[in-house]
């Protein structure tokens, strides 16, 4: 069966319609491989994963992927986990050395400390719950090694948020690609949530910064 849904807000070549389709009897491998990717290197944090686990869901509901849906999901997945672990290695053989660095632009020192910080106070559901945020679930592995947070227990949280995102999204694939409404207006959810998911993110930074406006307004004030 043909699918013609396309995502026409991204770029052809990020197309997630474009890619499943364009790869064939390959599709698994190549879905794999970019999951990989954005899992596990800082440049492809631009890689659409949560749109392409979406459309791997349509795309095997309308038959055109005939892998079976535990092998589809279980392949994702694994390589979702893969992708973290490798992400957490690079970040802990090479994190510390170029955070350190003191003329580093981006790659602060403070950065590691405020990973360190977040972990130990969210500790294991913001492994998990990284996992569904965009960008984040890119830097976070990296900056988890980075901070030197325990390998055992990043491994067992990472299975557990990789395989919840696998499934989730792909399951609401299958099931929201039959709606018609979302199914004629693809474009549009995904717009909504693109932008719910970059104002979820979005949200503690914003917070944080009207609570340092608002302490640093209190600090200024002259006090009789």
């Amino acid at each position: 069966m043909t699918v013609t849904y396309q995502a026409s807000i991204l770029p052809s070549w990020l197309d997630p319609a474009n890619i499943i389709s364009g790869m064939g009897g390959f599709a698994l491998l190549g879905i794999c491989l970019i999951l990989f990717a954005e899992c596990a290197l800082l440049i492809g944090f631009f890689l659409p994963g949560d749109t392409l686990l979406f459309f791997a869901g349509i795309f095997w509901a309308s038959g055109a992927i005939a892998t079976p849906l535990v092998v589809l999901l279980a392949a994702m997945a694994l390589a979702a986990f893969i992708g973290n672990m490798v992400g957490y290695w690079i970040g802990y053989k090479v994190g510390p050395a170029v955070f350190k660095r003191p003329d580093a632009k981006f790659l602060k020192p403070e950065y590691i400390q405020r990973s360190e910080k977040l972990f130990d106070k969210y500790g294991k559901p913001a492994i998990v719950l990284a996992r569904f945020v965009p960008v984040v679930r890119t830097v976070a592995p990296v900056m988890a090694g980075a901070s030197k947070m325990d390998r055992k227990i990043y491994a067992l949280y990472s299975a557990i948020g990789g395989v919840a995102w696998v499934v989730v999204v792909t399951l609401l694939g299958i099931w929201l690609g039959q709606v018609a409404f979302i199914r004629d207006h693809l474009d549009l959810v995904i717009v909504a949530a693109v932008v719910i998911v970059v104002l979820f993110s979005a949200a503690p930074a914003l917070m944080h910064f009207v609570q340092k406006r608002k302490n640093r307004t209190q600090t200024a004030e002259p006090t009789d």
